[in-house]
């Protein structure tokens, strides 16, 4: 960069600072879940932040449940033996408690899209081992009658502020929701399974789109899990093999779980 094009650059860095000054002193930063006042846009309060369960090692290999004692890296929950999942692995940031509910909920159905940017970043860290392999991030789809309802996709504003972050391709048309299912929330494992059943498909081609790269499906909360392996299963059929998962929050059996 020449120094008469940084001398350009310099003026606006200020002057989006001084905005930045400007709309803090108009409207101060909220906790993005209890709207208490903070001093950094984005982000939690302190309670409301210790209320966070991360998720962190030790945990199972390939659906990214926690352990309360290490069994080793490659160990594998009972879930995973049990009904070993057609994707290779998953991994979620926080535990689905009160609070990342509220903060789910506020980006799904409260017009909060960026929420977006919060969650990301706790979702770069918890999906740090996928990204040396400069995968293609999917966003689950939302049906098209869906989406014009809520106006955007959730899990595509998380795939796009988490893309920015760690530097990643976007590719929210690599696979559709074909079917309009039912809401998820309510029903038993069966039904959710039963529920998504052929509801996605891939893109025709989704191999070139690809380019035989592995692929991030990226959600905002994973529960039974039927969802994300629905998904896994067409893109499968369209091609793509390497399929990893990575979500906001996970609903995890014996935790404090507010649905």
């Amino acid at each position: 960069m020449t120094m008469g094009a940084e001398l350009v650059k310099r003026p606006s860095r200020w002057m989006k600072r001084l905005g930045t000054i400007v709309l803090d002193q108009l409207y101060p930063p909220q906790c993005l879940r209890c709207d208490a006042p903070i001093s950094e846009a984005d982000a939690l309060c302190a309670s409301c932040f210790r209320l966070l369960r991360p998720i962190t090692a030790p945990l199972c290999a390939r659906l990214g449940i926690p352990f309360e004692v290490s069994l080793g890296p490659d160990a594998l929950s009972a879930e995973a033996i049990a009904d070993p999942p057609p994707f290779e692995r998953s991994r979620s940031a926080v535990l689905y408690n009160e609070v990342a509910s509220g903060i789910v909920s506020r980006l799904k159905y409260g017009d909060r899209p960026e929420l977006a940017r919060f969650c990301a970043r706790l979702m770069a860290g918890a999906g740090a081992e996928f990204w040396a392999d400069k995968p293609v991030l999917v966003p689950v789809p939302l049906h098209r009658s869906r989406q014009f309802q809520r106006r955007y996709n959730q899990s595509a504003e998380l795939a796009r502020a988490l893309g920015a972050i760690v530097g990643l391709k976007v590719d929210p048309e690599l696979a559709s929701r074909i079917k309009r299912t039912r809401q998820q929330v309510g029903l038993s494992a069966d039904q959710r399974q039963r529920n998504v059943a052929g509801a996605f498909a891939a893109h025709p081609e989704a191999l070139g789109r690809s380019r035989g790269r592995r692929v991030v499906i990226v959600d905002d909360v994973i529960t039974t899990g039927s969802t994300i392996r629905a998904m896994t299963r067409a893109m499968h059929k369209g091609g793509i093999e390497k399929i990893d998962v990575i979500s906001f929050a996970r609903v995890v059996i014996g935790a404090d779980l507010p649905i």
